[in-house]
């Protein structure tokens, strides 16, 4: 068996810890004035202009494939979704219900790719729906179900992030930096079209008056996220995607250790077993993937689990 590099291993270690730690800043910025929604939108912004530097012929394959349109949407909503539910809920159970991927990932292949659905493959999703059901349950509140919108969003982002991932598979022809410009499009554009008209609505406010704190935070932010993309790209493109889709669940663990540690969240005994069965359930799948990657000889740069930052 061939060795895995350490240095790609570190690399979608590094890329789990930004995502798993996201939290904070973008709480930080909320303290600020500055609505994670808004802020997704800006640090994208900020790399799509960087990307658009560095690949700029990325734009003529992106505006020749219209279907791509579906990707910019679907990772656009993704970060949304994700970035705003943990700014707004507790951190662990946002990141375990973005975590049930696997169960809309198994449906949406069966319905855009036509992938067959398997005995094991139904019974990794009962599983994961089972840890769910024990992490969304509450006393006297009858048939387990999101209680927040923090909770509607986690799965909303776990359900869009599953769509990104067909996607990517639907259109793997497609070169790997118009994909990447894609889904970096989509993280401008449906955040700020998202935080406009919500402001407009009144339902969400405004960006604060230009201050250089919440914009060096806000780029910051861009950098740490376009950093973890780019360690990701190189990790992936070294590392079975079994083992990367594997290895990237260190994101759980490093946001329940910061939640706790700088957050001041409560792991509850409800939350460890539920979370364990869907993490158990994600791993199942990430291991039948490498069989099924082994078996054939081929591996895609973006059809492991991977998130546009």
């Amino acid at each position: 068996m061939r060795s895995v590099p350490a240095a790609a291993l570190a690399c979608l270690l590094f890329n789990a810890f930004v995502w798993g730690v996201s939290w904070w800043p973008f709480r930080q910025l909320n303290a600020l004035g500055l609505h994670s929604v808004w802020a997704t939108g800006f640090a994208f912004l900020f790399s799509t202009i960087v990307i658009s530097i560095w690949r700029p012929l990325a734009w003529r394959g992106l505006l020749r494939r219209p279907a791509l349109l579906w990707l910019v949407l679907a990772a656009g909503a993704t970060n949304v979704a994700f970035n705003w539910g943990v700014m707004i809920g507790e951190v662990v159970r946002v990141v375990l219900l973005f975590y049930l991927m696997p169960v809309w990932s198994l449906l949406l292949a069966r319905w855009l790719l036509d992938e067959a659905i398997t005995g094991a493959a139904l019974a990794r999703m009962a599983l994961a729906l089972g840890g769910a059901a024990i992490v969304l349950w509450q006393p006297g509140a009858g048939f387990p179900l999101p209680s927040s919108l923090a909770d509607w969003l986690g799965l909303a982002g776990g359900l869009c992030f599953a769509f990104v991932n067909v996607l990517v598979r639907r259109n793997r022809d497609a070169p790997d930096d118009v994909r990447a410009l894609a889904m970096f499009v989509g993280g401008f554009v449906v955040a700020v079209t998202m935080a406009w008209v919500m402001s407009l609505g009144g339902t969400m406010a405004f960006p604060p008056a230009p201050h250089w704190l919440w914009i060096a935070g806000t780029i910051a932010l861009a950098l740490a996220l376009l950093a973890g993309n780019f360690a990701l790209q190189y990790g992936v493109a070294r590392v079975p995607a079994g083992v990367t889709a594997i290895v990237m669940l260190s994101e759980v663990l490093f946001a329940a250790l910061s939640s706790v540690a700088i957050g001041g969240e409560t792991l509850s005994a409800r939350t460890l077993a539920g979370g364990a069965m869907i993490l158990a359930a994600t791993v199942l799948a990430a291991l039948t993937q490498r069989v099924g990657v082994a078996a054939g000889s081929e591996r895609s740069l973006s059809g492991t689990t991977e998130r546009s930052n």
